[in-house]
């Protein structure tokens, strides 16, 4: 069953949203990153990660911990003695991320997914959306990615921003065997692309209206203009 994202926000990754991350990850590939490595991921200065979030109520918040009163009373107090408090619940639920890595000129997109029963919502765009534009932010040329060669949603979604097939990766994924293909923008700068990306970020602000997320900064993200 699919869920609507009652409030989808946007900002940097922490190490505490680890947990959810691999939900997700679990749920979207046949192999997942430990935690150790997200962990130094996001002490590395190359790399970028972004999360879509929604915060939780109080009435959400104490349904998460329900399941957890027993921590408090008989047996679970004694264990407690010995183990310590259990961790504080979550206050926002993460339904996506999308990680970069810089190199010389180019940023490469290595992960990009969202909760299964938050999938079709526009969150996975989102995220390509705000990963472009901190490609741009952070002074790259290209924005290079690759897929599963069956996903054709994912080839409309990326071909829908400018990316184009430039290889195969042949037998790339080692769960089946499957082919990746590899994709690039044009130069991020140019005027076409900078002009798609204008287009394609008012269609977002569009769509999410005064709720266009953030990406983790407190006012909004600059917008690409059209060459004039």
């Amino acid at each position: 069953m699919r869920v609507a994202a009652r409030r989808c926000r946007i900002r940097p990754m922490r190490e505490d949203d680890i947990p959810q991350v691999l939900e997700i990850e679990r749920q979207s590939f046949p192999r997942i990153w430990p935690q150790t490595l997200y962990q130094r991921e996001l002490k590395n200065k190359m790399a970028r990660y972004l999360v879509a979030y929604e915060p939780l109520d109080e009435d959400a918040c104490a349904e998460k911990t329900a399941g957890e009163a027993w921590l408090r009373r008989g047996v679970g107090g004694l264990l407690r003695r010995f183990f310590g408090s259990p961790p504080q619940p979550p206050h926002e639920r993460i339904l996506g991320l999308v990680g970069l890595w810089y190199a010389i000129g180019e940023a490469h997109i290595v992960t990009i997914a969202v909760r299964q029963e938050h999938r079709r919502q526009g969150i996975g765009e989102l995220l390509l959306v705000l990963a472009l534009e901190a490609a741009l932010e952070a002074g790259q040329n290209e924005v290079t990615l690759e897929y599963r060669i069956s996903s054709h949603a994912a080839r409309s979604l990326y071909e829908k921003y400018g990316f184009r097939r430039v290889g195969v990766r042949p037998r790339y994924y080692s769960d089946n065997q499957e082919d990746a293909v590899l994709m690039t923008t044009p130069p991020l700068r140019s005027p076409e692309f900078r002009q798609l990306l204008a287009q394609r970020i008012a269609d977002q602000r569009a769509r999410w209206g005064d709720d266009y997320p953030l990406a983790g900064r407190e006012a909004p993200l600059a917008e690409a203009t059209p060459p004039g």
